[in-house]
């Protein structure tokens, strides 16, 4: 059976994806929906080259949200030119039209894990002190064991070493990560490299209490 919890809306609006690609060149280009739901959106008439958990930026009229990228159509298919988006914002408004209310979506595509540790959407705060550079603050916007996505205007050189104190309720995390990938002006992935286990268990705390519904999927879909 599909594993999308949301139901798909058909339509087909204008919109502007933009972003890092592949190569780490920052793009902006026109595109369409194909479908939406509550809590993502196909596109076609993607020419820049994605990569997949890559963070992307979408405009509609005036409203901005981000989307991580979940799926990539394949060259020389009738998917060529397609992404598959999940809305890493859902609170954020974004269209100005109804959507479906939430209920099971029957949607069959092969999929395959791709992360070991699942991904849970957090506004937890960060300070992120850069090896021999600055020290500066940001949010996160999901939070896992390995890592998080961090929402930080300052562009951060993927391969940087960080040194990072999260705040998680009461406690105080340490840990040192590197910038796994970055989305200039948005955000960046950060890997954690070192953390001690007691400060894991924290966080592992932390993510089993929150509601079921802040737990990000951890399938990505493939077509074929």
């Amino acid at each position: 059976m599909g594993r999308r919890s949301q139901p798909r809306k058909q339509i087909a609006v204008p919109v502007r994806i933009f972003g890092t690609d592949s190569q780490g060149q920052v793009f902006s280009e026109k595109a369409q929906t194909v479908c939406v739901s509550r809590s993502g959106a196909e596109l076609v008439g993607i020419q820049a080259r994605l990569n997949i958990d890559e963070i992307v930026g979408l405009t509609y009229g005036t409203n901005r949200v981000h989307f991580r990228v979940k799926w990539i159509g394949s060259p020389g298919t009738s998917r060529a030119g397609h992404v598959g988006l999940l809305n890493i914002a859902p609170e954020k408004p974004l269209w100005d039209f109804p959507l479906p209310t939430e209920a099971p979506d029957n949607f069959l595509l092969g999929s395959v894990e791709r992360r070991k540790d699942a991904r849970y959407r957090s506004q937890n705060s960060i300070e992120i002190h850069i090896e021999g550079g600055a020290s500066l603050r940001g949010t996160i916007a999901d939070l896992s064991l390995g890592g998080c996505y961090v929402e930080i205007p300052l562009q951060l050189q993927p391969g940087a070493k960080l040194k990072l104190a999260l705040w998680i309720g009461q406690s105080k995390v340490q840990a040192t990560a590197v910038v796994a990938h970055r989305t200039p002006g948005v955000g960046a992935g950060l890997k954690f490299v070192e953390i001690s286990e007691p400060d894991r268990d924290v966080i592992r705390k932390f993510l089993e209490s929150l509601a079921p519904f802040a737990r990000k999927p951890l399938r990505t879909v493939q077509n074929t």
